[in-house]
């Protein structure tokens, strides 16, 4: 039965009763793995949405989200979708180019440049630390949302109104708070931001966790069984 709670509402019953749970175990460039328990993810995601409310978006704002293009295993670009959806918005998965004249654009560090109205820059550290030497019109995200309260109350969302813009068309909430529950611990390699969100949204609906490999060059399935999850095809 499709859960009637937003999938970002459901990471904080989950952060409340199972806080220490790992969610998402990040493998990185050289091998670099990041670790983040249920309460850790759910405090950068609230820290974020505090963030999006001094933007004072309208709940039908353009957010477009390139860094999930750019680094769909990454940590750090997995906490925008569900502040987003916190503080009651959608997200669009969209490159640079299509992302102009966004409301927000979100990208990552290279080359970065404005690209909506507001950009952020992530800096996709293994540790979340913040960019330096930014151009005129790029925000960092790390430095600014590290400053921000731990706490946002949340913002009630229709379950029909859309989360999830990208090439396949749209979700609503309600289609998000619907995917396959995620029971296990599991391990994808390089997934697109896709199939990354089915296994994020489904771990945190399912109370499973997630281990995303995003360097070729590390072996995934030795990385499943150093995890003790099982690889996905």
């Amino acid at each position: 039965m499709p859960h009637a709670t937003p999938v970002s509402s459901q990471l904080h019953h989950r952060a409340a009763r199972d806080g220490g749970a790992v969610l998402l175990t990040h493998y990185g460039p050289g091998g670099a793995r990041t670790e983040l328990s249920v309460a850790s993810f759910a405090n950068w995601v609230d820290k974020t949405a505090n963030l999006l409310g001094e933007l004072d978006l309208e709940p039908d704002a353009d957010v477009a989200l390139p860094v999930l293009g750019e680094a769909p295993a990454h940590w750090m670009a997995w906490v925008w979708p569900f502040a987003c959806w916190r503080a009651g918005l959608g997200v669009r998965v969209a490159s640079r180019a299509d992302a102009a004249g966004a409301d927000l654009a979100v990208i990552g560090p290279r080359e970065p440049a404005p690209v909506g109205d507001v950009t952020y820059a992530c800096s996709l550290d293994p540790w979340g630390r913040p960019l330096g030497d930014l151009p005129a019109g790029v925000a960092d995200f790390a430095g600014e949302a590290l400053a921000q309260p731990d706490f946002f109350p949340g913002v009630p969302t229709d379950p029909d109104a859309p989360a999830w813009f990208d090439h396949a068309g749209v979700r609503t909430h309600a289609d998000v708070a619907a995917l396959a529950s995620v029971t296990e611990r599991v391990c994808a390699a390089a997934p697109d931001a896709a199939t990354a969100l089915t296994l994020l949204a489904g771990a945190v609906l399912g109370g499973g966790s997630v281990v995303l490999v995003d360097d070729p060059e590390v072996d995934a399935g030795r990385v499943a069984a150093s995890e003790h999850a099982r690889l996905l095809p």
